[in-house]
């Protein structure tokens, strides 16, 4: 029998800084050993510093680039990330049921680290309705979860709320990152598939190196999962991976603003 890869699948916005969107993704699962493939949502002329422009992809073009990826090659996860627009939920939606797509992480990615906004307001409810209910994890941050909820979370046990809140639109699995909270140690709640609150708790490392951290986490948990572990276990790994790249990169100078992480830290100086 011939090698197979391990396949994971990006569908998500391109980030021509290099640091988050599907660059980033694609440094992660490389860097994890897995096989990468992209479906491009949007294209954004974007740095360090901002987001001076985004150029949604058709929808139909981004139904054709997720047929084109299953018809011949498969994967065994998939990464979402930036979708800018309904239609464009819709879209990817439709075709991820159609083929049958498993280990789905979501990241419902709203906001740049610089502080721009890369999905339109009237998309938020097609991501609760159309995408929602076909993932296995949802990863939001906190002010992501607060906007799909409409209220604060300023607390551990407002986490854990939040998270048993998201579940009910459908995911299998929530996990509510703490890296926004003011807490000295970076917290993320976990409500998993079987129905337990799980708790990781890393350091919070000092550094303005953190553009992509959230692009880079779901993507390390996709690339786990599609290698078999649970989601449980694909967290912990995923979180013990972005704890390292970003103290890898800690102290190294990129552009004006938030550099990002060191995806490739166990490869090279």
């Amino acid at each position: 029998m011939p090698k197979t890869y391990t396949k994971i699948l990006t569908i998500a916005g391109s980030d021509s800084g290099g640091g988050a969107g599907v660059q980033a993704d694609i440094k992660t699962f490389s860097a994890l050993g897995c096989y990468a493939m992209s479906v491009i949502t949007a294209l954004t002329a974007q740095n360090t510093v901002r987001v001076s422009g985004i150029f949604p992809v058709p929808a139909a073009f981004v139904a054709k680039q997720i047929d084109a990826i299953f018809e011949d090659i498969g994967a065994d996860a998939v990464k979402i990330g930036m979708l800018n627009d309904a239609a464009i939920i819709r879209a990817v939606a439709e075709r991820l049921k159609a083929h049958h797509a498993k280990n789905i992480v979501l990241d419902p990615v709203m906001v740049a680290k610089s502080g721009d906004k890369l999905l339109q307001s009237e998309a938020i409810n097609a991501l609760k309705s159309e995408l929602f209910p076909i993932v296995k994890l949802l990863t939001p941050n906190l002010p992501e979860a607060e906007v799909l909820l409409g209220g604060e979370i300023l607390t551990r046990k407002d986490m854990e709320d939040a998270a048993k809140a998201l579940k009910m639109f459908g995911a299998r699995a929530v996990l509510v990152k703490g890296g926004h909270s003011n807490e000295t140690t970076c917290a993320d709640c976990l409500l998993s598939d079987d129905q337990r609150i799980h708790w990781f708790e890393n350091p919070r490392i000092e550094t303005e190196n953190t553009h992509g951290t959230g692009c880079t986490l779901s993507s390390a948990i996709a690339a786990y999962m599609g290698k078999g572990q649970t989601i449980k276990d694909a967290v912990a790994s995923a979180k013990a991976y972005i704890s390292e790249a970003i103290q890898a990169g800690k102290d190294y100078r990129l552009g004006n603003g938030h550099g990002p992480v060191r995806h490739f830290y166990k490869f090279w100086e």
